[in-house]
């Protein structure tokens, strides 16, 4: 499994931690059920703290806790499974989550271009170093012109054709 972020294949400097592992010092990533067990314990450890959320396990659960986490890890457990996306977009653009979102599981070449668009930044891809990156890369570059919109600011066709259309009408 590679970690792809900010175009670069990453060592990946996070523990991914079973509910039932003990505690590591250094930074963990916990399941929301763990999160709700030792929430308390899990606060009052030295490390970053990150939480893992399964594609039936909504992020309004975590809403109140949004500043306490560094990593949220969204797992798309089939490619027919899109929850995370909405799940990505309602943190960035309506919860101002600014920290690391992680797509996990089933990311497929096809899907990371969106995933990226919806707000993921860091993308665990079952692959080599160096065909994870190609992967990042190539999927990257394969669309130019979106129709809907996002909240990675890129425009989209109707905002190009109308912007196009004022243009005319000014000169």
């Amino acid at each position: 499994m590679a970690l792809v972020k900010n175009n670069l294949v990453i060592k990946d400097a996070w523990i991914n931690l079973d509910d039932e592992q003990d505690l590591p010092t250094g930074d963990v990533i916990v399941s929301l059920e763990r999160w709700k067990t030792e929430r308390e314990t899990l606060l009052a450890r030295s490390g970053q703290l990150g939480i893992r959320l399964n594609s039936d396990e909504n992020p309004d659960q975590i809403i109140e806790d949004l500043a306490v986490f560094q990593v949220i890890a969204l797992n798309f457990p089939t490619f027919m499974d899109g929850r995370a996306y909405s799940y990505a977009r309602l943190l960035r653009e309506r919860h101002g989550f600014d920290g690391e979102l992680r797509a996990t599981g089933n990311v497929l070449r096809d899907q990371v271009f969106l995933m990226h668009r919806c707000g993921f930044d860091a993308f665990e891809i079952a692959a080599g170093d160096n065909k994870a990156l190609q992967i990042w890369l190539d999927a990257q570059k394969e669309m130019t012109t979106f129709y809907q919109p996002t909240g990675d600011g890129r425009k989209t066709a109707m905002s190009l054709r109308q912007r196009k259309r004022l243009a005319k009408a000014v000169s």
